[in-house]
């Protein structure tokens, strides 16, 4: 059974995710546009993409690239709920996935350090 949530609700919990950020890393995030969209049309039970180039692989040639994305997918999220608790904790943990990815931090890592 998945859970009913306005968008505007559901942006304000992406938004309070990325408030957990601690601020020096957040400081350090740059060139990057966090979106919110339905689903994922090639993988529609993807919870959220991280589209660039890393941090840690970024150099003197990075200079005028387009912004990087993350784009976390609501209705693929709301799917997999059961609460609107669990839909907190899972904005959150998919927010900071996609998040680590920007800082060069792989899945294997992630799931490692329990953010898989």
């Amino acid at each position: 059974m998945s859970v009913t949530m306005t968008t505007d609700r559901f942006e304000e919990l992406v938004s309070e995710a990325l408030d957990l950020i601690p601020p020096e890393l957040a400081r350090a995030i740059d060139n990057v546009v966090v979106l919110v969209e339905p689903r994922n049309d090639e993988e529609p039970t993807l919870l959220g993409l991280y589209h660039g180039i890393a941090l840690t692989e970024r150099d003197s040639h990075y200079g005028g690239a387009l912004p990087d994305t993350i784009t976390i997918y609501r209705d693929a999220i709301l799917d997999v709920c059961e609460t609107d608790e669990d839909v907190v904790h899972e904005v959150m943990v998919t927010v900071i996935h996609e998040v680590a990815h920007y800082f060069g931090i792989d899945e294997d890592r992630l799931h490692e350090l329990g953010w898989g």
